[in-house]
C-alpha cells in the first residue's frame, strides 16, 4: 500500500525527531509531534491489519473455489463472513481516524446540562439526563467527573458541568448538544396534568493546551468565596475563581475545590474547552454553507429531542426517528440512539 509507505516513512522521521535534544527542550514542539507520532502509529497499525486481513480472505477464497470437503467448506464459509465483519468494523476504524470530524480521537469531553422552561420539574428532568448519562457511562466502562453543579430545592439539577473520559466518546455524545424535552406527568403534580419541560446540553470537546493558545492578557481573573458546601473555611477563604475571556466576555468560573490553585485549573480548562467548541462549530459553518440546515452545532434554541413518557417514546426530531422502552433508555441504554444519529447525520 502507497499509503502505508508514506505512513511508514514518516512516522520514521519523527521518531528521529523525538530523539533530538533541541526538540526535546521545545515542550510546544514535543507535544505536537508526540500526538502526530501517536496518530501514525494507530493508522499504520489499522493499514497493517487490513492487509493481513486481504491476505486471510484471499486465501479463504481460493479454498472455497476449489474444496470439495463439505464439512471444511461449511467452516471456510464461516470463517469467510467474520472476516468480511472485521474487515468492515476495521474500515469504520480507519475512517474514523482519517476524518477528524467524526470526533472518533476525541477521548475527553465536558458536557453541560441547565435546567430550561417548566420550573422545579425542569430541573428534575435534568436530573434525570444526568443519571442517564452517568449509566451510559458506567456501562462503557468511562470515568465521568463533576466539575460544577448547582441544586434546587427539590434536589433536582439548576445546572451541571461534568467531564468524561472513555475512547471515542465525542463520537458518541457530539450529537447530544441542544434543547431535550420531556412530557409526564411530574410526582409533584396532584391534578395529574401533562406538564412539558426542557433542559438544555451542551458537549465541548476538552481542549488542551496543544488545541488552544490563550495570551494571559487576554484573560481577567477574579477571585471570590465559594458558595457551596464545605464548612467555615469556604466562605473565609476566596477559593472560587472566575476567569473572563476579554475579546469576547466569555466568562467561566470553578468553586469545586477548596483549592484556589486547582479552581483556576479547572475554570482555564473549561474556557479553552468553549473557545474550541465555538473555532469547530465556526469550521463546520464555512464546511457546510451548502446545507440546508445546521445539525448538531450546539445550537441550544433548538429542540432536538421529546421524552414523552406516557406514549413511552422517545423521538429525535432531527432524523424524524422514535424509540420506546423510555425506562430502559433512561438507564443508560443509549447505544441505539448515538448509532442512529451518527448514521443519519
Amino acid at each position: 500500500m502507497e499509503n502505508l509507505n508514506k505512513l511508514k516513512k514518516e512516522y520514521a522521521e519523527i521518531s528521529k525527531k523525538l530523539a533530538d535534544p533541541e526538540v526535546v527542550s521545545d515542550t510546544q514542539k514535543l507535544q505536537e509531534l508526540s500526538k502526530r507520532h501517536s496518530e501514525l502509529k494507530e493508522l499504520i497499525t489499522i493499514y497493517e491489519k487490513l492487509e493481513k486481513l486481504d491476505d486471510v480472505i484471499e486465501q479463504n477464497e481460493k479454498m472455497l473455489k476449489t474444496e470439495e470437503d463439505e464439512e471444511i467448506l461449511n467452516l471456510a464459509q464461516e470463517e469467510a463472513e467474520k472476516l468480511k465483519e472485521e474487515k468492515a468494523k476495521t474500515e469504520e476504524e480507519l475512517n474514523d481516524l482519517l476524518n477528524p470530524s467524526s470526533g472518533a480521537k476525541i477521548n475527553e469531553i465536558i458536557v453541560e446540562i441547565r435546567a430550561g422552561v417548566g420550573g422545579d420539574e425542569a430541573t428534575l428532568f435534568a436530573q434525570d439526563l444526568f443519571r442517564m448519562y452517568t449509566r451510559y457511562v458506567e456501562l462503557k466502562g468511562w470515568k465521568l467527573n463533576i466539575i460544577e453543579e448547582s441544586r434546587s430545592e427539590l434536589k433536582g439539577l439548576k445546572e451541571i458541568i461534568f467531564e468524561i473520559k472513555g475512547k471515542g466518546v465525542y463520537k458518541k455524545f457530539k450529537n447530544e448538544s441542544g434543547v431535550h424535552r420531556v412530557q409526564r406527568i411530574p410526582e409533584t403534580e396532584k391534578s395529574g396534568r401533562l406538564h412539558t419541560s426542557s433542559a438544555s446540553v451542551a458537549v465541548l470537546p476538552k481542549a488542551r493546551d496543544i488545541d488552544i493558545k490563550i495570551n494571559p492578557s487576554d484573560i481577567k481573573l477574579e477571585t471570590f468565596r465559594s458558595s457551596g458546601p464545605g464548612g467555615q473555611n469556604v466562605n473565609k477563604v476566596a477559593t472560587a475563581v472566575r476567569i473572563t475571556y476579554l475579546p469576547t466576555g466569555l466568562s467561566v468560573a470553578s468553586q469545586t475545590s477548596k483549592s484556589q490553585a486547582q479552581n483556576r485549573e479547572i475554570a482555564l480548562t473549561l474556557l479553552k474547552s468553549r473557545l474550541l467548541q465555538a473555532q469547530q462549530q465556526e469550521e463546520q459553518k464555512k464546511i457546510k454553507t451548502q446545507r440546508k440546515e445546521q445539525i448538531g452545532t450546539g445550537d441550544r434554541s433548538e429542540k432536538i429531542r421529546t421524552y414523552n413518557f406516557p406514549q413511552d417514546r422517545i423521538t429525535d426530531h432531527r432524523i424524524n426517528k422514535s424509540w420506546h422502552n423510555i425506562e430502559k433508555m433512561m438507564q443508560g441504554d443509549l447505544d441505539k440512539i448515538f448509532d442512529g444519529l451518527n448514521e443519519k447525520l
